[in-house]
């Protein structure tokens, strides 16, 4: 096989795993309530991995004169949900972005957008904090920036060790953020509510 799989290949596929997980045999049908499952599988995963579909070039496309606006700009408790790429179990949380402009603001719902771009992907959690600073680093040319995502695993609550409560913490600081201990202070004080 060769190139990107079909959709028809995509949903054979979601039915042998369908067949799989209930015991059933190619040549049986599936019960009525999963008669139609790969196709909605399929269609629910174009949305749930689109961020596929976009790069942050795209995302992070127009900015605006900062006016000489110099201060921190952080968008909290942006909402986020994904799918763990060893166990296709979702984890889902909250992120927290900043920078400090250097003559370019973005508007606020990029950084929200960049978030939701790398999180609608096979991922880990490590992986989105480091991609979000990285394309803020690349694109805004920041004087710093720093990601710091809080997220619940599936694979943590519903497999395994099972621990409902856990809540994993990663960060990514960036310039003045990674080399200065007062600048990162101020941040984690605005993040914190202070």
């Amino acid at each position: 096989m060769t190139g990107v799989p079909s959709v028809q290949k995509a949903e054979e596929a979601v039915d042998t795993l369908l067949r799989y997980i209930e015991s059933i045999d190619s040549d049986s049908s599936l019960r009525e309530g999963l008669a139609r499952t790969p196709e909605r599988v399929i269609q629910s995963w174009s949305e749930i991995f689109s961020g596929y579909s976009s790069n942050a070039a795209d995302v992070l496309d127009s900015t605006f004169n900062a006016e000489g606006y110099d201060g921190i700009v952080l968008l909290k408790e942006i909402e986020f949900h994904s799918t763990c790429e060893h166990h296709l179990q979702p984890f889902s949380g909250s992120a927290h972005v900043a920078y400090i402009p250097v003559g370019q603001i973005v508007g606020v719902s990029k950084l929200a957008r960049l978030v939701d771009m790398y999180a609608r992907r096979l991922q880990n959690q490590e992986r989105i904090t480091q991609s979000v600073a990285d394309a803020l680093v690349d694109h805004l040319h920041p004087l710093g920036c720093a990601v710091i995502l809080e997220a619940s695993h599936g694979c943590m609550r519903c497999r395994g060790v099972a621990k409902q409560n856990a809540v994993m913490t990663t960060s990514a600081m960036r310039g003045v953020f990674f080399e200065k201990s007062e600048a990162r202070a101020e941040l984690l004080q605005l993040v914190n509510g202070g």
